[in-house]
């Protein structure tokens, strides 16, 4: 095996885009595997860490290999694995302390992968994990979709939306979401029901008495979303601020656990009003989950949706089509 690898490096934030360069091999702890990344997605929070917009909550030190999820095969395993073995076809999310994936090897902890599901290509499972999680934690864990329910999904064409259609309705619920007139037949072939143009309508407008909110989008469509959701029901986002809960949950120190409290005391003043709970959302990495998700793939009740596949040395144009925000499901990025 090669001692050096290549891999995508940040040297500093708002770097205005990563250096692909030759970095040693990372070293494996005793609980993790060596990983030769056949495929990664691009996430939007690849961007948000370039930017430093995550230093609130997390602190990188540089350089800094990005990439947030992958699929790959093992190639070596440390001395306290016993669950997989050289030459698993896996795929995963590292934590957030331990990102890489934009890079031809990963060491990662052997609770935070799983088996690629069998009937995916490299490229389809790297589509899966970050977004699957997400969605999942959001929509299972969190809200507790079950039959008979009333879920928005903001952006539905989007790497995110696109699964958690799909999973709001293998849950049961009835799903409405947000797109463009150029995706309506789309999301509606993933399982909505009730399309919403944003373009030319307002959610807020058209629906109410809902169950939950799943917001991608943050700022004032998710303060709109507290007037569609019932008294008791619930609203997860992923893109509004962490309030003061999430801080004191997530062992921030005090003084932060302050400060989100102060930022966040309008969306406070909503749940109040409302009679509803607003959580935040910060994806947590598990092997369990995957490996429900890859179940849910090969019995055909999920599937992945890629806009593009980029060869690793297109790593910059990846990133722009990323940038626009109008990708139809998720970019991905083949090593192979």
């Amino acid at each position: 095996m090669p001692k050096l690898m290549q891999a995508a490096v940040i040297t500093h934030y708002k770097q205005t885009s990563p250096e692909i360069k030759s970095v040693p091999i990372p070293t494996l702890q005793p609980t993790d595997v060596l990983v030769k990344i056949k495929a990664a997605s691009l996430n939007p929070i690849d961007l948000k860490t370039m930017a430093g917009g995550l230093r609130p909550l997390l602190t990188y030190d540089m350089p800094l290999i990005i990439g947030s999820d992958f699929s790959g095969e093992i190639v070596a395993i440390g001395s306290r694995v016993t669950q997989f073995q050289v030459g698993d076809a896996i795929y995963g999310r590292p934590r957030k302390t331990r990102i890489g994936s934009f890079a031809e090897y990963l060491a990662i902890d052997a609770q935070e992968i799983a088996l690629k599901p069998s009937n995916l290509s490299y490229e389809e499972a790297a589509a899966v994990p970050l977004v699957g999680l997400t969605s999942y934690q959001a929509l299972h864990d969190i809200l507790k979709l079950h039959p008979g329910q009333k879920v928005l999904i903001q952006a539905g064409a989007g790497g995110i939306g696109t699964l958690a259609i799909q999973l709001a309705k293998r849950l049961g619920a009835t799903v409405a979401t947000t797109t463009s007139a150029a995706n309506v037949d789309f999301v509606r072939s993933l399982g909505a029901e009730q399309i919403i143009d944003y373009h030319t309508q307002n959610f807020a407008d058209l629906l109410t008495n809902y169950d939950a909110v799943f917001d991608t989008l943050g700022g004032h469509a998710l303060e709109q979303a507290f007037s569609i959701v019932k008294p008791g029901g619930q609203i997860v986002s992923i893109s509004g601020l962490p309030d003061r809960q999430f801080a004191q949950e997530y062992g921030l120190p005090r003084w932060k656990q302050a400060l989100f409290g102060v930022v966040t005391h309008r969306l406070t003043r909503l749940q109040k009003q409302t009679d509803t709970t607003y959580h935040f959302l910060f994806m947590w990495p598990s092997g369990a989950e995957l490996a429900t998700l890859a179940r849910l793939i090969e019995a055909q009740e999920l599937r992945p949706i890629i806009d593009r596949t980029f060869p690793f040395h297109e790593l910059d144009q990846a990133l722009t089509t990323l940038k626009t925000g109008h990708a139809r499901g998720k970019i991905v990025l083949s090593l192979t």
